[in-house]
């Protein structure tokens, strides 16, 4: 299969569904990690410009150990605007450029405006790649692609449908997140957080709902036609 993830800021995808993603990407499927946002307003001392490189460098780093490819839409932090035409034309493209059987976003309910932008631009694009007179550099994409809202942090506002175990994968997930130094080592300097230790709690927090050791959680977007009759996660 081909899996498309689409989270807003560089790291977001780790947080949420990097377990899921090295799952698929052993069992032998292929993967693109796009991220909309440069990530550039993420730290109060290292100016956007010059974090911007940095954490592009750093999901290239996190790329390569879950198994994905990467790519950067290049918007700055606070202006993701799913209304914007442009940047529906661009999704549209990385939508048919990865020809997805499954599309793993953020909720429509998430807790910040650049989220909730993410996953209503995936939901306009993911229909809009179908539609044969809309032009971009990629052919149209006939599939509707199926979307699986990914789970929220530290799973707030958002009661999972479906879950992934990925007790074998845990380790590869908090590796892949620790390539986000920049924002790692600012969160436990100065807001005195342990993120990747805040994250592993969260993914054992769904596992001891699902019965296993740890696992992410997920919804289907549950409008026709994105509906399928078999099981798309791994």
């Amino acid at each position: 299969m081909n899996i498309l993830a689409v989270g807003c800021h560089p790291d977001d995808i780790e947080i949420a569904c990097g377990g899921t993603l090295a799952k698929y990407a052993k069992a032998g499927h292929k993967v693109v990690y796009c991220h909309v946002a440069t990530g550039s307003m993420g730290h109060a001392v290292i100016m956007p410009e010059e974090l911007t490189k940095i954490r592009h460098e750093e999901v290239d780093r996190s790329c390569e150990i879950l198994g994905a490819e990467h790519i950067s839409m290049g918007i700055p932090d606070l202006m993701v605007d799913s209304k914007n035409e442009d940047l529906v034309r661009d999704m549209v493209d990385v939508i048919r450029y990865a020809r997805p059987d499954i599309i793993i976003t953020h909720s429509p309910d998430d807790y910040m405006r650049d989220h909730v932008e993410t996953s209503r631009l995936v939901f306009n694009a993911s229909f809009s790649s179908s539609i044969i007179h809309y032009e971009t550099e990629h052919e149209p994409y006939a599939t509707i692609a199926p979307i699986y809202y990914m789970d929220t942090l530290a799973g707030m506002n958002f009661d999972p449908t479906e879950y992934v175990d990925i007790s074998e994968e845990i380790e590869t997930k908090i590796s892949a997140l620790a390539c986000h130094e920049s924002q790692i080592v600012w969160m436990l300097e100065h807001d005195k957080i342990d993120f990747l230790d805040f994250v592993r709690t969260c993914s054992k927090f769904r596992g001891l709902q699902s019965g296993v050791a740890y696992a992410e959680g997920f919804r289907p977007c549950n409008v026709w036609p994105r509906m399928v009759a078999k099981r798309l996660l791994p």
